[in-house]
This record gives structure tokens, C-alpha cells and sequence, in this order.
């Protein structure tokens, strides 16, 4: 266990050229959701003993060492060259990588076995969560678009009294930006395409429940009043 160095692979049953990147519920020793890394700092905490993947199937929970889990994914690599792989769904949004000699399945969920820290309480208001919540779609157009065309507006300008709040931002494109300028959007004949409201839990987390990959993260963060810090 010298080396943590990884490449990517394509795995037997699915391409995954950004593996190391994708994101990794982190469990402290109690089971309660603390944090969220991505997949390169979760093979190092494994690597140095400090954490275990929690790996769920079928509502069944199991923990496996780094030792354990590289078994399994050996067997799971074999049953997916072997054409079962698919059936059932099962390895359908399974990620890879290749460390020396074998392929590691990318862990969605891992616990710190050594942690008895309490998630951070409360909803951080900054520019990634209002494109979260707004699912980067300008409020005004209704079209989606990468971040680096994006920029926040005041609904009610500064200029005006409005307030720098939950309930006066919204993510809007830079064209309708420039277009609605220092008016109201009755000024400049604009609609919102939904009014801006406060999330009730933290959009980003919210944006990764969607996404099947991480399906088992809903054990251990659906029925939770907490919220988790995205970085």
C-alpha cells in the first residue's frame, strides 16, 4: 500500500473518464453524514486506514477495508465481463479506476472510523448553491447554461433597496442580466420563471440525489434535518 496513485479506466461495464472526480458521501463513526469528497481523497483516506466503504445493495448495509473491497470489486469487474453485470440493473452506474495491477470500483459512500464529528448546521448562501437551486437556468429566459455564462441578479436592484437574500437572487444568463440591467423585471418587461424562495435543504446535495449514482445516499440523508457541506 505504498503508492495511491490511480489512473482512470474503462471499466468493463461502464466508461468513466472522470471517476477520480465524482463525489463521495463521507459517514462519521456514528453513520451521520458529515461531509462530501470526491472519489481521489476517499481512496487516500482508505489507503491510510482512517475510513471504510460502506457499500449498500438491496437495503443491506456492509463496511469493507480497502483490502475487502478491492476483492469485491474484482469479483464485480469478472461478473460484468462475463455479460451478467446488467441484469437487475446492478453495475449499471458503477465508475471505475485503475491503481497498479487491478481496477478499484469508485466508492459512492465511506465512514471515518475514527470521527465523531456532527454535521455543520444551517444553509450557506453563496453563488454555487443559488445556481444549484436555481439547477443553473436563467430565471428569466429559461434556458440552462454552463457556469461561466452565468451571473446572479437582484430582482428588486440594489439601487432600489433590494436585499442581497435568498428571496431576491436568482440566476439569470448574462444577456438577460445586461437586458434587465438596474430595473425591476416589470420595469424591463421580464418575468421571472419562478419566484426565489429560501431551500429548505442545500441544493447542491439535492442536485446529486437526481443523479442515480448516488441512489445509496438516500440512506443516510432523506430523512435527515441536517445539511451537508459541498466542496
Amino acid at each position: 500500500m505504498a503508492s495511491t496513485a490511480f489512473t482512470l479506466s474503462a471499466s468493463p461495464a461502464v466508461s468513466s473518464p472522470s471517476a477520480l472526480s465524482l463525489s463521495v458521501l463521507v459517514l462519521n463513526r456514528s453513520f451521520v453524514a458529515v461531509h462530501v469528497v470526491n472519489v481521489r481523497r476517499a481512496i487516500g483516506l482508505l489507503f491510510r486506514r482512517l475510513a471504510e466503504v460502506v457499500h449498500v445493495e438491496e437495503g443491506q448495509f456492509a463496511a469493507y477495508s480497502l483490502d475487502s473491497w478491492r476483492e469485491l470489486s474484482q469479483l464485480r469487474a469478472a461478473f460484468c465481463e462475463a455479460g451478467e453485470g446488467q441484469r437487475g440493473g446492478h453495475g449499471s452506474h458503477d465508475d471505475w479506476v485503475q491503481a497498479i495491477g487491478y481496477q478499484l470500483q469508485a466508492p459512492r459512500v465511506i465512514r471515518l472510523t475514527k470521527c465523531d464529528r456532527m454535521p455543520r448546521q444551517g444553509l450557506r448562501f453563496n453563488r454555487r448553491n443559488v445556481f444549484a437551486r436555481d439547477s443553473n437556468v436563467c430565471q428569466y429566459c429559461g434556458k440552462p447554461f454552463p457556469l461561466s455564462e452565468l451571473s446572479l441578479d437582484h430582482v428588486v436592484p440594489r439601487s432600489r433597496g433590494g436585499t442581497t437574500t435568498w428571496e431576491n437572487i436568482v440566476c439569470a444568463c448574462v444577456a438577460c442580466n445586461v437586458r434587465k440591467g438596474g430595473r425591476t423585471p416589470h420595469e424591463a418587461h421580464m418575468q421571472l420563471i419562478r419566484h426565489p424562495v429560501r431551500p429548505k435543504r442545500s441544493p447542491l446535495l439535492a442536485l446529486k440525489l437526481g443523479n442515480p449514482k448516488y441512489e445509496s445516499w438516500r440512506n443516510f440523508v432523506d430523512q435527515a434535518y441536517w445539511l451537508v457541506d459541498l466542496k
